[in-house]
């Protein structure tokens, strides 16, 4: 077994926040030492937790729609790695789910991050992975995502895919109209000679 297959086992067993956890721990994670695209959320939600599947929800539909994969691509961590700033569900609040945990990503992520050597493009999703990843930035979600342009080629903020944003997807247009085209080439230059 190779170091991220033997720290992806130990992260599927953990239970550091347990007690927390009103559904119990389920990790949910993929990876593989060759994914090429990484894709950093917020947390599981309910549907996800049952499941165990990554983004097995209508923000995956989404969020795949925009990306412009088949769920084969998607699920395949050869190509694509869901590394969420939580790995169990949180449990819900009064306007959603609760933020991730905060024991999880100092136990984890900088190690699991660091056996991604292969990724090429991240995308960052929300305000939780984007303050995570966009350390230091003072822009709200929408400045933040309208300045796609600005970040390296490698990383790209975008919002939440979740039904509950249609309102601010309607507000702003130029989201579908200007950077959807650019994730989709970026994704596709990516996985390139792959079937779809």
């Amino acid at each position: 077994m190779s170091t991220l297959e033997f720290l992806l086992k130990d992260i599927r067993k953990c239970t550091l926040c347990a007690e927390h956890l009103p559904l119990g721990p389920r990790p949910v994670v993929q990876a593989s030492e060759s994914s090429r695209i990484l894709i950093v959320g917020q947390a599981p939600g309910r549907k996800v937790h049952a499941s165990g599947v990554p983004f097995d929800d209508a923000s995956g539909e989404r969020l795949r729609d925009w990306m412009g994969v088949s769920k084969a691509i998607f699920y395949d961590p050869e190509v694509v790695a869901i590394v969420p700033m939580g790995f169990c569900y949180p449990g819900s609040g009064k306007s959603g789910d609760l933020a991730p945990r905060p024991e999880c990503a100092p136990a984890w992520r900088e190690r699991l991050l660091s056996q991604l050597t292969n990724v090429e493009l991240t995308l960052v999703i929300g305000q939780y992975a984007q303050e995570y990843h966009l350390p230091g930035e003072q822009a709200n979600l929408t400045e933040l995502v309208r300045n796609w342009r600005t970040y390296s080629d490698g990383l790209l903020p975008l919002p939440h895919p979740s039904p509950r944003n249609n309102i601010w997807l309607k507000r702003n247009s130029w989201f579908e109209e200007e950077l959807l085209p650019e994730l989709r080439l970026r994704v596709r230059e990516i996985y390139s000679g792959r079937a779809q």
